[in-house]
């Protein structure tokens, strides 16, 4: 491996850096995504059944806050529900800006990433051909020079591809997973909506 690296030359080093930056973020968004840490499916029926037992307080919504994103859009919902509708949906929809920002953290990066990569591997592979042609002299050519060009124009083309395609696999799941998670939240702070203003029970 440290050959390669050595062969690659120094460009490859911030596609490494990228790697495990882009790594990083995949790893820490498959935790932080989990539908279960984000929008759980009985998180309304079980407010449901806090609502019939005890009412809204402040306690319900304290525990929301901290319980869930989806909670924290049922926590504004319950917190406007003395106002109109119509002010209960902007409230939420408040909130829903700033829980959409949470689940879009680091997918810009991740995105950067897998765009950036292939372009500097193409310029570590323009330098490895800069390299490449330097071996060419009056008096012949310089066989090693010539090899350590090769190496470095296609290692660093390589490593930009193999950067840039998980990444972006990464970000199109990520990026879907967001959108999915964003709809059905949005359905079930509408319907706790209509269950707050009797439209719905």
């Amino acid at each position: 491996m440290w050959e390669i690296i050595d062969q690659a030359g120094l460009t490859i080093w911030p596609l490494i850096m990228a790697s495990v930056g882009a790594f990083a973020i995949i790893g820490e968004r498959i935790f932080a995504l989990r539908e279960n840490s984000v929008a759980p499916k009985n998180l309304l029926p079980e407010l449901q059944a806090w609502l019939a037992k005890g009412g809204i307080t402040k306690e319900t919504i304290s525990r929301l806050e901290q319980h869930s994103l989806l909670g924290q859009l049922f926590a504004t919902a319950l917190s406007n529900s003395k106002y109109s509708r119509e002010i209960t949906k902007e409230a939420i929809e408040e909130t829903g800006r700033s829980v959409a920002h949470q689940l879009d953290k680091y997918l810009p990066i991740l995105a950067t990433i897998a765009t950036v990569a292939p372009l500097w591997g193409l310029f570590g592979t323009v330098l490895g051909m800069v390299h490449l042609f330097g071996a060419f002299t009056n008096s012949g050519h310089d066989v090693a020079l010539f090899a350590q060009g090769i190496s470095e124009a296609l290692y660093n083309t390589a490593g930009g591809i193999v950067v840039a395609v998980p990444a972006m696999i990464a970000y199109r799941y990520f990026r879907t997973k967001v959108d999915g998670l964003l709809v059905d939240m949005e359905q079930q702070a509408i319907k706790l909506v209509e269950i707050l203003h009797g439209e719905r029970k």
